[in-house]
C-alpha cells in the first residue's frame, strides 16, 4: 500500500532507540525526510540517513530548539511524532514517590510533548501536517507500580483529544497510539521495568516479563515495528479522516470495551 509520505518531513523525538528508532526507520523506508531528535546520537541512530540532533526533551527549551533546527534545515514540517518518555517502577508505593520524581515525570512524559507539540503548530498548520504521539495503556489502566507515568499518560491523552479538536478545523490531525508492554529497553532492558520489579519481589527479570506477556491475550509482547507501523499508517493521509482518536496496541490487554 503507498501511503503517500514520500517527500513529507517528519520530526521523531526519542529517535534513538526503542518505538522512536522504529518509527524513524519505518517513516525512511516510506521516502520521509526525518529529523531524529535523542538525547545522544549513538548507536544505531548514526548508522542512518536521518539530520540526527542531539537534544534534551526535559529541559525547558530543548524542545523548541529541536522544532525550529528542524525547520531550518528541512524548511517545515509535515509529521510530528511525540515519542520521547520514560517509566520508572515503584514498588516501594506511592509515598516512596518524590515531588522530585513527580515533577521528573509529568516533564518527560507529558511536558516534552506539550512543548514539542506549541513549537512545532505553527508550521504544521501551514502544512496541513499531523501530530501522532505515544502514550500509553496506562493512560486508561492506572497502575500503582507507575502511578506517576499513568497520571502522566492520562494527561497527555486528554491534552491531545482536546487538541484534536482545536487544531482539526485548521487542517491538522491529532492521534495517539496506546501500547502495552513493548519489547524494548523499557522493558526488557537493563534497568527496565522487568529487572526493576524483579529485583523488588525477588523474582527473575524473565519470569517478571513472561508474566507480563500473559496479561495479553496473545501471550507476547508488542514489537516495536509493529507500533512503528501503525504510528505511520495514521501519518499517513489513508486515514485522512481519523483525529481525535487513541488507538490501543496491547495485544488484547486491555479487558474492556
Amino acid at each position: 500500500m503507498d501511503l503517500h509520505l514520500s517527500g513529507k518531513t517528519a520530526v521523531v523525538t526519542g529517535a534513538g532507540k526503542g518505538i522512536g528508532l522504529a518509527v524513524t526507520r519505518a517513516l525512511l523506508d516510506e521516502g520521509v525526510k526525518v529529523v531524529a531528535g535523542s538525547r545522544t546520537v549513538e548507536g544505531e541512530l548514526e548508522d542512518l540517513p536521518v539530520d540526527a540532533i542531539a537534544v534534551d526533551l526535559s529541559t525547558a527549551d530543548g524542545p523548541a530548539r529541536l522544532v525550529d533546527e528542524a525547520v531550518a534545515r528541512a524548511g517545515g514540517i509535515d509529521i510530528l511524532v511525540n515519542n520521547v518518555g520514560a517509566v520508572h517502577p515503584r514498588p516501594a508505593g506511592f509515598t516512596s514517590v518524590t515531588d522530585e520524581d513527580w515533577f521528573a515525570t509529568l516533564t518527560l512524559d507529558l511536558m516534552s510533548a506539550v512543548r514539542t507539540t506549541r513549537a512545532a503548530v505553527p508550521t504544521l498548520i501551514e502544512r496541513s501536517g499531523v501530530i501522532v504521539t505515544t502514550c500509553s495503556v496506562n493512560a486508561t489502566l492506572p497502575d500503582p507500580l507507575v502511578i506517576d507515568y499513568s497520571a502522566a499518560k492520562a494527561a497527555c491523552l486528554s491534552f491531545f483529544k482536546s487538541l484534536s479538536k482545536e487544531l482539526g478545523p485548521r487542517g491538522v490531525r491529532v492521534n495517539t497510539v496506546s501500547p502495552g508492554p513493548v519489547a524494548t529497553d523499557l522493558w526488557l532492558g537493563k534497568g527496565g521495568v522487568a529487572e526493576t520489579v524483579g529485583g523488588a519481589v525477588g523474582a527473575a527479570p524473565g519470569d517478571v516479563a513472561a508474566q507480563a506477556a500473559k496479561d495479553s491475550v496473545t501471550g507476547r509482547f508488542t514489537r516495536p515495528e509493529e507500533v512503528a507501523d501503525l504510528i505511520v499508517f495514521l501519518a499517513s493521509d489513508r486515514a485522512g479522516n481519523l483525529t481525535g482518536a487513541d488507538i490501543v496496541i496491547d495485544g488484547g490487554m486491555t479487558p474492556t470495551i
